[in-house]
C-alpha cells in the first residue's frame, strides 16, 4: 500500500517537475545572447512600430474630436 501511495507521487509531481527541469536546462543552453546588428534591427523594428501606432492613435484622435463635437453639439 505504501509502494503503491510512493509511485503514485512519482508519478504526479516528481516525474514533471523532472521533465521541466530538463525542458528548461535545454532551453537555456540553447539561447544566444544578440550580437549588435540583431539588437538594432530589433530596436529599429521596435521603434517603428512605437512611432506608427502614435500616429495611428493621434489620428484617430484628431478625426474624433471634432466628429464628437458635431455628435455632441457644444
Amino acid at each position: 500500500m505504501v509502494e503503491k501511495k510512493k509511485e503514485g507521487f512519482q508519478e504526479a509531481l516528481v516525474e514533471p517537475l523532472r521533465e521541466f527541469y530538463k525542458d528548461s536546462m535545454h532551453l537555456v543552453k540553447k539561447c544566444t545572447k544578440p550580437d549588435r546588428t540583431e539588437f538594432l534591427t530589433i530596436a529599429k523594428a521596435t521603434g517603428v512600430g512605437f512611432l506608427l501606432m502614435g500616429f495611428i492613435g493621434f489620428f484617430v484622435k484628431l478625426v474624433h474630436i471634432p466628429i464628437n463635437n458635431i455628435l455632441v453639439g457644444s
